[in-house]
């Protein structure tokens, strides 16, 4: 007995490394994704609904195709990204700083980054093709504008004219300039002012104006009726 009690100590004191260093089962890893630098500047305003991006024409250049895409906020640019360029770290480099000068000179007119010229010159190529696309839309929009402004209808009503036969107030519709209909709102309840009216109201559609002729035997209604209708013309053009 005095022997086999040493040999089991033994025994259960090798076991206990064994149980100690015992290797973990659960595993952890860190995966570091690569960053890719960006080759865009913006600025943007939540709810901005003037905001417009015009593209430019993709060039191509012994490094690769360049192209660039612009916003304008109002007639400001306000953001510039590359679309198109060459994969090459000089590009890479030289787009932001070519991005930076376009915000500040508001304009292609910048300096060639130095290592890059080819495409500097790709990049102002295109970045100019863009500029030129947003000031033909600026110069058809006031066109549109206008044409639209000038078929809109409008109807304009003339102060009320007290006259000793009664009150007189007329309402004009333009279409643009042009006066296209005439309506008695107020009228004296007699029947010259009611054989006089028709006959004002065609001289006003031919005249285009108040400068027309007084009615025989209704002067009074003329005079109120005129009164009323420059009164809705001057209201017009304010």
């Amino acid at each position: 007995m005095k022997r086999v009690i040493p040999v089991l100590v033994l025994s259960v004191a090798g076991l206990i490394p064994v149980w100690r260093y015992e290797p973990s089962t659960g595993t952890t890893s860190t995966t570091e994704a690569a960053s890719t630098p960006s080759v865009s500047s913006s600025t943007s305003s939540s709810g901005s609904s003037g905001s417009t991006t015009f593209t430019g024409t993709t060039v191509a250049t012994e490094k690769g195709d360049v192209q660039v895409r612009i916003t304008y906020d109002g007639d400001k640019i306000t953001a510039v990204e590359m679309l198109k360029q060459p994969n090459h770290p000089q590009t890479t480099a030289a787009v932001p700083k070519l991005i930076a000068e376009t915000l500040t000179a508001q304009s292609a007119d910048i300096d060639t980054v130095s290592g890059a010229t080819i495409t500097s010159d790709g990049y102002k190529e295109s970045l100019q093709a863009a500029i030129d696309a947003e000031a033909a839309a600026a110069s058809a929009s006031p066109s549109a504008s206008a044409s639209a402004a000038a078929s809109a209808s409008q109807t304009v009503a003339g102060s009320t004219v007290a006259t000793e036969k009664g009150d007189v107030q007329v309402q004009v519709t333009f279409e643009g300039d042009k006066i296209t209909a005439v309506e008695m709102l107020k009228q004296p309840n007699h029947p010259q002012t009611t054989a006089a009216v028709p006959k004002l109201i065609a001289e006003t559609l031919t005249a285009q104006s108040a400068d027309i002729d007084t009615v025989s035997g209704a002067t009074i209604t003329s005079d109120g009726y005129k009164e009323s209708l420059q009164a809705a013309i001057d209201a017009k053009g304010a």
